[in-house]
């Protein structure tokens, strides 16, 4: 007995070893890029097959062909599909439903090319890399999670993995290079793939599906250490492994045995099912809003170009008719993934489950073989299959009302796969079954009729839930789930109504497949085939029933008319393009007609051109601007004509934005110009100043009426409060740096009464913007601007929502390249530089929402800035953080959860690690209170005073009157009045109309 347990502890440490190298594979994967890849097992699955075609096949030498497949193939698809399928998802700002479909589009895909190139069948004869002894394998698991555990806690890359993970766009902007580290996550994850697939081809089936399902069962002990611990993900898969070998020995009685039989083969797919519905959830990270569901108009006469296609079979005879009728069937499935994930927005992996199960229970009521029921009629017995099937989609539908995205793709596929393994696998469920077909409809052609018949209803009941009230509430769930519950729609009841009806849908199309195939056939609906199914609704059009209909034609007639394998290659090859052409192929198509597509000019008659020219607005009367309010009901800037004639130039006029966006006319004869009297700069233009206004560059007190200069607002507040000092009193050390516990008012800081000097440095550091334009599908966001950013200035641009203020902050950071215009840093032009080249160059932003790492320390955040900033200098973390009061017991607490004042100066703290050249802080003030605000401003005047270029986008007028030295104000995606402070908040009008305070 001692040897019996020894012996089935060894074979489960040897299966959970192999389980702790696909958990450790995912969660890095995961880690370095925040996709969870499902197509893991499809990796594992194709190295086994090469490992096997080298060795078997060919006769090269194992140790060779380990290291090819091992060191080369394996790293090298990962690399490939960084690069050319999930880096353009990143870099085109996908959300992470594209990502999810484009990860199971990866998997279909190389499931297809695999039985393509070998053949759906099974092989026993895979090589043996590591013997059956669970201990190589074991130290091998060991090794690789305490050499990533290590690298991950410990090293500089390990902190920039973290950093990506938790937000990419801002590590980039951090100044790490996000593509190398998501590359090495990748490379790795592979590496462990291939690794885990020659490790367990010798001992498993190896066929195109089976051993990639496998794979995908173990993903439980990843998602049990929440794709982040990576001890706890080799414990729980050495501990499922022992268990399940356990269960072999035991042999209860009776209806007991062969569950417990089921379960000592399917321990994991247990742990997956427990972990994706009783564990909470991945993250918030991982919600998906919506899925890609990008909706295209149907194309003139498509409905009657179906039905004429969907005719056509009835002249077939033969074998191309018995084809034809599982098209239909298929049909009715696909349209139960247009409820769920068109209508309403849900991902779901486990719709075969319920295909499989509405198969199931119509050939057992037919056979009188379910519990309590009588035989049936195969027409009633289908009938009442859709009715006990329907409700269990709340196996489904319940998880959906808590979960999103990643969780609720997990929790679906562990349903399916659930499903498959504990009912379709099992003997005494599916032993000796058969399926007719219905009285009368005996034959394949009228049973066709009827599938047709069935196939219409199905489709009016699609129909309607697209159509009132329900419709669209389905449709503002699934396009935004906290907006439909604002609006009154009961968000939880209408996920399981979508849930159960796509349920209903998928039993009936299963009963039907089964019917035509007049057999239960448990590979049918297999859990591969639910995300090949899935792939192909998504990608051929979620929310249209027509793309359910040729998903299911092109599905059935590739693999009846080809080899087996081209469907779910080309529909994976689909899947892998989604981010591209979230439309679909057809929206794809369309699109690069319109732009082929000869445009020519449209010529108007003799008529119409008379009725134009009378129609045609008289220009507008020279010398006085005009003032349109835009159609949102903002106000544009209001003019002002009126001033001493004898001025030396214009009046002081700030001119107005019209309502197309033009620019303001200040000019005698209405000739319009871009600005004001005062220069991007603050220079004034030739033709003098406004009277009353000392000389731009000399005077401009920023402060508006009854705001305190910084002596007047006290000293910087002490540690004590809430949150402790929000911003520490400033003052300049021997190296111009900021350092605390000098004075408010410090080197170039304004006295009480006196005015505000911008301090002079080198124009060599000077951020120039000139000509910038940018559109978004024919929409303007920036028309022209040119701006300038001096050192030792503070500059501020305001204006209304929509102005183009946050396009204008994108393209100086580098986040947005203009479709024209260029940006220069000194001498540099660096237009086309990502955002984390400008930072290395001394370009440091913040955000207008809050942008920290919430996994890294207070002081890991600070110190990703001062290593990968401008300079890289270790001693900067200590003193940017004493600078803005972060040096307590608070540098070591996690930046997630913490206060909004204090991520503020986390944020702040980053940027400054990195030794700037230029500051752009969009919106700094957000969530601030009045005493942080104060205290916000006195550093950035020191830092400014220091010889900083500081850029403010702020709706904030109180601390731009506090701050600036230079306004720029926009509207409709131009500057519109620029100059001095004071001059520029004097001589607006209506300025609240304008800036919202």
């Amino acid at each position: 007995m001692a040897s019996l347990t020894y012996d089935l502890t060894l074979a489960g440490l040897s299966v959970g070893a192999a389980a702790a190298l696909t958990g450790i594979g995912l969660i890095v994967t995961h880690r370095a890029t925040g996709v969870l890849n499902f197509a893991h097992g499809a990796i594992a699955m194709v190295c086994a097959y090469l490992l096997r075609q080298l060795t078997v096949e060919w006769d090269w030498p194992l140790p060779l062909a380990a290291a090819l497949t091992l060191l080369v193939v394996a790293p090298g698809i990962g690399l490939v599909l960084e690069r050319f399928v999930f880096r353009p998802l990143s870099v085109l700002g996908s959300d992470p439903a594209q990502t999810l479909v484009a990860s199971i589009g990866v998997f279909v895909l190389l499931v297809g090319g695999a039985a393509l190139i070998w053949g759906p069948g099974a092989h026993s004869d895979a090589p043996t890399l590591v013997s059956a002894d669970p201990w190589g394998q074991l130290a091998v698991t060991l090794v690789l999670a305490v050499g990533v555990g290590a690298m991950t806690r410990w090293t500089r890359f390990g902190r920039e993995l973290r950093a990506v993970v938790d937000d990419r766009s801002l590590a980039v902007l951090g100044g790490i290079d996000a593509d190398r580290v998501a590359a090495a996550g990748w490379a790795f994850g592979s590496f462990t793939a291939g690794l885990t697939g020659v490790l367990l081809a010798p001992y498993v089936r190896l066929d195109p599906y089976g051993l990639p399902l496998l794979v995908m069962e173990v993903v439980a002990v990843a998602v049990a250490a929440r794709m982040r611990n990576l001890p706890v993900a080799v414990v729980v898969a050495l501990g499922i492994g022992v268990a399940q070998s356990q269960l072999t020995r035991l042999h209860p009685p009776g209806w007991r045995e062969p569950l417990v039989q089921a379960l000592g083969a399917n321990l994991f797919v247990v742990a997956l099912l427990i972990a994706a519905l009783a564990l909470p959830g991945i993250g918030a990270r991982d919600a998906l809003p919506r899925t890609a569901t990008a909706r295209v108009a149907t194309p003139p006469g498509a409905w009657i170009v179906a039905v004429v296609l969907f005719l056509i079979p009835l002249g077939f005879a033969g074998r191309d008719l018995h084809t034809s009728v599982q098209v239909p069937a298929l049909g009715v499935v696909l349209l139960s993934l247009v409820v769920v994930t068109g209508r309403g927005g849900q991902i779901s992996l486990g719709q075969a489950a319920y295909a499989g199960l509405g198969a199931l229970f119509t050939a057992l009521l037919a056979a009188g073989r379910f519990p309590g029921l009588p035989e049936l009629p195969e027409l009633a017995a289908l009938v009442v299959a859709v009715l006990l099937v329907a409700p269990l989609g709340l196996l489904t539908g319940w998880p959906a009302i808590s979960r999103h995205g990643l969780a609720l793709a997990l929790a679906t596929f562990a349903v399916g796969v659930g499903v498959s393994r504990f009912v379709f696998a099992q003997p005494y469920a599916t032993a000796g079954l058969t399926l007719g077909r219905p009285a009368g409809f005996e034959n394949d052609r009228t049973y066709y009729v009827l599938e047709l018949g069935l196939l219409a209803g199905a489709l009016l009941a699609a129909h309607a839930l697209r159509r009132g009230r329900t419709g669209r509430a389905l449709a503002a769930m699934r396009d935004h789930e906290a907006g439909a519950s604002a609006a009154g729609v009961r968000v939880p009841a209408l996920k399981l109504t979508a849930f159960v009806a796509g349920a209903a849908l998928a039993a009936l199309g299963g009963g039907m497949l089964g019917m035509g195939l007049r057999a239960f056939d448990p590979a049918a609906y297999d859990p591969v085939r639910g995300l090949l199914w899935f792939a192909a609704i998504v990608v051929l059009g979620a929310d249209s029933v027509l793309g359910a209909l040729a998903a299911a034609a092109l599905l059935v007639g590739l693999d009846a008319g080809t080899r087996g394998g081209v469907a779910a290659a080309l529909i994976g090859l689909l899947a892998v393009l989604v981010g591209r052409f979230p439309g679909g192929p057809y929206e794809a198509l369309r699109l690069a007609a319109g732009r082929l597509r000869l445009r020519r000019e449209a010529k108007l008659t003799p008529l119409g051109a008379r009725v134009r020219r009378r129609l045609r607005p008289k220009p507008p009367v020279p010398g006085r601007a005009r003032v349109a309010a835009g159609a949102t009901g903002v106000s544009a800037v209001s003019a002002r004509a009126s001033g001493p004639a004898g001025a030396g130039g214009p009046a002081g006029s700030v001119g107005a934005a019209r309502s197309g966006g033009a620019a303001p006319v200040d000019a005698p004869g209405g000739t319009p110009r871009r600005g004001t009297a005062y220069g991007p700069s603050g220079t004034a233009e030739p033709g003098g100043s406004a009277p009353g206004r000392a000389a731009p560059g000399r005077t401009g007190e920023p402060r508006a009426a009854g705001v305190p200069s910084p002596a007047e607002a006290g000293a910087p507040a002490e540690p004590g409060g809430p949150e402790g000092a929000p911003y520490p009193g400033t003052a300049h050390g021997p190296s111009g740096t900021p350092e605390p516990g000098g004075p408010a008012a410090g080197p170039g800081h304004a006295a009480p009464g006196r005015t505000r000097e911008p301090r002079a440095t080198p124009v060599g550091h000077v951020l120039r913007a000139r000509g910038l334009r940018v559109t978004y599908g024919g929409f303007t966001a920036l028309d022209g601007v040119d701006l300038e950013l001096p050192p030792g200035t503070v500059t501020a641009v305001v204006g209304p929502n929509g102005a183009g203020k946050s396009t204008l902050f994108h393209c100086l950071a580098g986040t947005v390249r203009p479709d024209a215009g260029r940006v220069m840093f000194g001498e540099r032009d660096v237009t086309r530089l990502p955002a984390h080249a400008r930072t290395r160059l001394g370009v440091a932003r913040t955000f207008q929402q809050l942008a920290v790492f919430p996994t890294l320390t207070v002081a890991e955040n600070v110190r990703v800035g001062a290593e990968q900033g401008r300079v890289v200098d270790p001693g900067a973390v200590e003193r940017v953080s004493r600078l803005l009061g972060l040096d307590g017991a608070v540098r070591a607490l996690p930046a997630a959860g913490l206060p909004t004042g204090t991520l503020r100066r986390v944020e702040l703290a980053r940027a400054l690690a990195g030794s700037p050249r230029v500051l752009l802080l969009d919106e700094p003030a957000a969530g601030l209170d009045t005493g942080e605000v104060a205290a916000l401003a006195r550093v950035l005047r020191a830092l400014a005073a220091d010889g900083m270029a500081l850029l403010v986008v702020e709706h904030d007028l109180d601390l731009v009157a506090d701050l600036a030295h230079t306004v720029h104000v926009m509207t409709a995606g131009r500057i519109v009045t620029s100059g001095p402070t004071r001059h520029v908040l004097d001589n607006l009008e209506g300025l609240d109309t304008v800036v919202e305070r």
